[in-house]
């Protein structure tokens, strides 16, 4: 799999626990739903494999909004090797880790390398009722919303009401 899609994979993870109609839905909760994004992804399905799966995504989750420590991640990641290859174009590592650990350990390794390559550009929407996480790409690192349509529009109304509410009340 390359970069972009483990970091898109890692992305639909962080963002399985979307709120709608102010309720928080985990997307992943339904073990058919599970079992099919676990798939289209790389995985087996497996019910191991979920449940570490929603583990690195809540410890991960936590981890990009603050609220826990990058230490917290360590139990996913033990009894994991990385193990090196040289080749022709240069050294490529290969992961070791438990079958139904491997999902839950790449997502780990995938924060890992956008902290290192993107630091901060993976980060929480800003709207402060949304569960959402967003990647910047952008040459500016001004990305605010996980979607314009979802709530970058809604804030900005949100915003304009306010000042207009504002001006009226003077």
């Amino acid at each position: 799999m390359a970069d972009r899609e483990r970091q898109d994979a890692l992305l639909e993870l962080l963002n399985s626990t979307p709120v709608v109609r102010d309720e928080v839905q985990d997307q992943l909760a339904d073990p058919e739903a599970a079992r099919t994004w676990q798939r289209a992804h790389g995985g087996t399905g497996g019910p191991g494999e979920q449940r570490y799966l929603l583990q690195a995504r809540d410890a991960l989750q936590d981890v990009v909004r603050g609220s826990r420590p990058a230490t917290s991640l360590a139990p996913l990641l033990e009894d994991v090797i990385s193990r090196p290859h040289l080749t022709p174009a240069g050294v490529t590592w290969e992961l070791d880790a438990p079958a139904e650990r491997r999902m839950a350990v790449e997502a780990v390794m995938t924060w890992s390398a956008l902290q290192e390559t993107m630091p901060g550009r993976l980060r929480p929407c800003s709207n402060p009722e949304c569960r959402r996480f967003l990647l910047d790409r952008s040459k500016t690192d001004k990305a605010r919303w996980c979607s314009m349509a979802l709530c970058g529009n809604r804030m900005k109304a949100r915003r304009h009401y306010q000042r207009t509410r504002d001006a009226a009340a003077e």
